[in-house]
């Protein structure tokens, strides 16, 4: 099904179960399944990475310094067809966990597949932050700051477990020879960076004072938690790739992760010293501007590296595609990280009144357009086949 072919799986095989072993290899269609409820037995976290990945491309297209005709009617599309995904996949995995609840704890106790459950985290923050910069013109302000805030309480509740909970069991509970750092232990612990971006679209709406000091001390301390174990993580990762080789087959596209963290924490920390100048006022105005200085500065030094490592996963990815890359749902991995660093360019040169920035964030959203489009022709299809429901 998806996302490991270098890691042994629960039974030792890969992410294989007892249908998969039975069915054979060969039996992919919707029509050979032993019965209708089968469908639900691996719709794992990583599905979510599809609304992430569509919903990221609409809050993208609201973030570019250029705003063509039909580019906001596109964008309203996709979000809410990112929302309507994120309700029938939420239904689903809770399906999944009723129904097939063996199947389901076999694949939360797998040391790669457990690294995906930050994606339900991300497609809530995701959606929630496209309701209040898109969805507010189809349903008004007041609705999208209930379902935004509600959204992100949950996302930001979900990402802070998982940003803890899925390295304890790591610590605890995997045995220590399956243990390789891959671009996938950044799934669990960027959700608190993408609630620092998302939650600064609330501030301007919870009651001056404490309450938007509160939140915005919040988001910096999200932003902090989530850039440290991130930076951490990306140590160990690629050291892997040096050390370890690059990775294969359908595992390849799960380099471009890395990228999620740099762009997330750009936009997060450019677009919080924007909302900072709500909070500091007066006297305290220039703490505003000194977070608006660090903005500029943080978002010069990790682009830097941003280009270092778009240049590696592209290197690693064409490699791949050389050698035969067969798709899977790791190909989203090609949508929310890129679409992060549209919105961290959009930012970061919207705080430096930068032409040549703004034009970045224009070619990667060009980029960005391309890759959720191939993604998510070749996603339907292998759904309508029933392909991407089952095993690998």
């Amino acid at each position: 099904m998806v996302l490991t072919t270098e890691h042994p799986g629960p039974t030792g095989r890969g992410l294989h179960s007892p249908i998969a072993e039975r069915q054979g290899p060969r039996r992919r269609l919707l029509a050979e399944l032993d019965r209708p409820g089968q469908v639900f037995e691996h719709i794992t976290p990583n599905w979510f990475a599809s609304v992430m990945g569509t919903g990221i491309v609409a809050t993208a297209a609201a973030s570019l310094p250029v705003q063509p005709p039909g580019l906001r009617l596109f964008a309203t599309a996709l979000w809410l067809f990112a929302s309507v995904a994120l309700v029938l996949l939420t239904v689903a995995f809770a399906v999944h966990w009723l129904r097939h609840p063996q199947t389901a704890k076999m694949y939360a106790a797998h040391p790669v597949m457990s690294q995906f459950y930050g994606a339900p985290a991300m497609a809530l923050l995701t959606v929630g932050a496209g309701t209040m910069l898109i969805g507010v013109d189809v349903v008004g302000t007041g609705a999208a700051v209930a379902i935004d805030g509600f959204l992100w309480c949950a996302g930001t509740a979900l990402g802070l477990f998982t940003s803890v909970w899925v390295p304890y069991t790591m610590m605890t509970s995997h045995s220590r020879e399956d243990v390789i750092a891959l671009p996938a232990w950044l799934m669990p612990i960027v959700p608190p960076m993408v609630s620092a971006t998302t939650g600064a679209f609330l501030i301007p709406h919870v009651p001056e004072g404490q309450w938007r000091l509160g939140l915005l001390s919040a988001c910096y301390a999200l932003f902090g938690l989530s850039l440290f174990l991130g930076m951490i993580t990306m140590t160990l990762i690629y050291s892997r790739l040096v050390h370890g080789g690059a990775p294969v087959a359908q595992t390849a596209p799960t380099v471009w992760i890395t990228l999620g963290m740099i762009g997330q924490s750009v936009t997060a920390v450019n677009v919080l010293a924007v909302q900072s100048a709500t909070v500091f006022t007066g006297d305290e105005a220039y703490i505003a501007l000194g977070l608006h200085v660090f903005g500029i500065v943080y978002g010069l030094a990790m682009g830097g590296f941003g280009v270092a490592m778009f240049a590696l996963a592209t290197s690693i990815t064409v490699r791949a595609v050389r050698r035969g890359m067969p798709f899977a749902l790791t190909w989203w991995s090609f949508t929310f990280p890129v679409g992060t660093c549209v919105t961290g360019m959009s930012a970061l040169g919207a705080a430096l009144g930068s032409g040549p920035v703004r034009v970045l964030a224009i070619l990667l959203y060009v980029l960005l357009i391309g890759a959720w489009a191939t993604v998510a022709a070749k996603t339907l299809r292998g759904t309508a086949s029933g392909r991407t429901l089952l095993p690998a």
